[in-house]
């Protein structure tokens, strides 16, 4: 049976298959040849007519810059129309200051030709446009700007390109004139403090129609080939970095949410897990059971009293994985997984962390061998979910993770199962003085050194996984900060995991945000040995099962 496609009565009524059959309907084609027009013909005008701007057009081209993009929606610009004289005769004067100024720093062949240069017509033009950016807001509260502060100044120079090319259509002329000190503009027009100017825009009738840009005209500078501007992939004067793993094609990621759109049902229906499935149908790593992987290791780190636990509940939980009835083992055979146990050194405690290195160079270049043999075996069968053992590996994880992340001890170490304030100061020591020893290292270096056998184990898991095309679900913080080590040495490799789970460690959560994931549970989960990952493969074996399941609809 075929079923109407529920199309909303607001938004974009337009279904997936619509847009694959003509991905290039949108356009507007009758428009193109008219804005290819005004964007070559668009001038940086000196002289004007007197003649006044009508309001109608006036507002056209103010509607135009409010229309521009803005990150985060966060609309900063405010436009300072200016038309009295004094006001514009004191701007003026300012900008000739500044030029003189500017020139008096140069070369005197320089200084000469740009006082030969009409660089603005301030006191000519009828009107005068301040673009001035409100940044009094946050730049944490502006979705975009926590990373980009200045991303606010961007969205309006946009506005003011806006401006300028609906000027230009109406046959305005405009003038960009940045010969300002700032402080010296805001105190001219009033801005309160945390408002900052862009300059003065120049706008009227223009007394010239200038064939091609004013300084290329004089020589000043001239119009550089599109190939020299132009890179691909990343800046041409350095090399890229070497990778031999590629992340699903742009036509597999599109071709996965194709499919999901036309189930009876709203588009992002199951929130999180939508992002997880459609990025494992693009990878077409569906099939098989699935595997929960434990390593399980010790660690000589435990000789500094930083676990509640004695170091033999290692091998005790390693022989109940064996046999099915630890609770990793259980709760992956609920979710319909097969088990392996990777004994990565039981009973084998290396260094200390703090006098010597975790793994030596042999000994680690094994283990990750061993581990990438493994996932290349097992991504063919389905997801891979990662668990592992050790005790006292809460904080051979968190040295870790502040290697790689670069961060503290005190922002990475937390009280692991049942430890005591005492034992958390004794841990963050063990931490702070294990990275004092090592230092800055690379992500092979850091999991060699401040790891251990079952997180070298884990990290060639993930490479090897990645490399077949499967999937791997990630556990607690030691399954989480391995994959960060991967993604280091191999960035397609973010491609292909899944946070099953936010566990209680402190470091996890940083190390998820550097990994950009989100975690599908976040159940306060202590126990490691997979648990968490071994729910999370069985949420998404039944989300996957929900969307084959699910009606299909049509496009009419």
């Amino acid at each position: 049976m075929s079923y109407r496609r529920p199309v909303p009565t607001i938004g974009d009524p337009s279904s997936a298959a619509e847009r694959a059959h003509a991905p290039d309907a949108w356009a507007l084609r009758d428009d193109l040849a008219s804005l290819e027009r005004v964007v070559g013909a668009r001038r940086d005008i000196r002289r004007f007519r007197p003649d006044p701007v009508p309001d109608d057009v006036l507002t056209a081209v103010l509607t135009a810059g409010h229309r521009g993009p803005s990150v985060g929606h966060s609309q900063p610009w405010r436009f300072v129309v200016v038309t009295e004289a004094a006001t514009r005769d004191a701007a003026a004067l300012m900008a000739d200051r500044c030029r003189l100024r500017q020139a008096a720093g140069m070369a005197e062949e320089s200084a000469r030709g740009l006082l030969d240069l009409r660089l603005e017509g301030i006191r000519e033009a009828p009107v005068g446009v301040v673009v001035a950016c409100d940044r009094r807001t946050p730049a944490a509260g502006v979705l975009g700007r926590a990373t980009f502060p200045d991303a606010d100044l961007w969205s309006c120079a946009a506005a003011i390109e806006n401006i300028w090319l609906t000027a230009r259509a109406h046959g305005l002329g405009l003038g960009w004139v940045t010969l300002f000190e700032p402080a010296e503009l805001a105190d001219l027009l009033g801005l309160p403090d945390g408002v900052e100017t862009l300059g003065w825009l120049c706008l009227g009738w223009p007394d010239e129609r200038p064939p091609e840009p004013g300084l290329e005209r004089a020589g000043w500078s001239r119009r550089l080939p599109l190939e020299q501007v132009v890179m691909r992939e990343r800046w041409t004067e350095r090399d890229a970095p070497p990778s031999h793993l590629r992340a699903p094609e742009p036509a597999d990621v599109v071709a996965a949410r194709d499919r999901s759109d036309d189930l009876l049902t709203v588009p992002g229906s199951l929130g999180v897990l939508d992002t997880v499935l459609d990025r494992i149908t693009a990878l077409a790593a569906v099939d098989g059971r699935g595997t929960l992987l434990v390593a399980a290791a010790d660690h000589a780190v435990t000789a500094y009293d930083i676990s509640a636990f004695d170091a033999s509940v290692t091998a005790d939980v390693a022989r109940a994985t064996r046999e099915g009835t630890s609770m990793g083992a259980v709760a992956a055979r609920a979710a319909g997984l097969d088990i392996e146990l990777v004994d990565a050194g039981i009973g084998c405690r290396r260094g200390d962390l703090v006098t010597s290195d975790a793994l030596d160079e042999m000994t680690y270049a094994a283990l990750l061998a061993l581990g990438r043999e493994r996932g290349l075996a097992l991504a063919g069968a389905g997801p891979v979910a990662l668990g592992e053992v050790g005790v006292g590996n809460t904080t051979v994880a968190a040295a870790l993770a502040a290697a790689l992340l670069d961060v503290p001890a005190d922002e990475v170490v937390g009280r692991g199962s049942s430890a005591d304030a005492a034992m958390l100061d004794r841990k963050r020591d063990v931490v702070t003085r294990a990275l004092a020893r090592v230092g800055r290292a690379g992500p092979d270096e850091a999991v060699r050194r401040l790891g251990g056998g079952e997180l070298a184990v884990l990290t060639g898991v993930t490479l090897g996984v990645a490399e077949a095309g499967g999937i791997v679900v990630l556990d607690g913080l030691a399954t989480s900060v391995c994959a960060l080590a991967a993604v280091r040495l191999e960035p397609a490799v973010a491609a292909h995991l899944v946070a099953g789970q936010r566990s209680r460690e402190k470091a996890h959560a940083l190390v998820l945000r550097e990994l950009g994931l989100e975690p599908l549970l976040d159940l306060r989960i202590r126990a490691g040995e997979g648990v968490g990952a071994a729910l999370a493969t069985g949420l998404v074996k039944d989300a996957l099962a929900l969307r084959a399941g699910v009606a299909r609809t049509s496009t009419v």
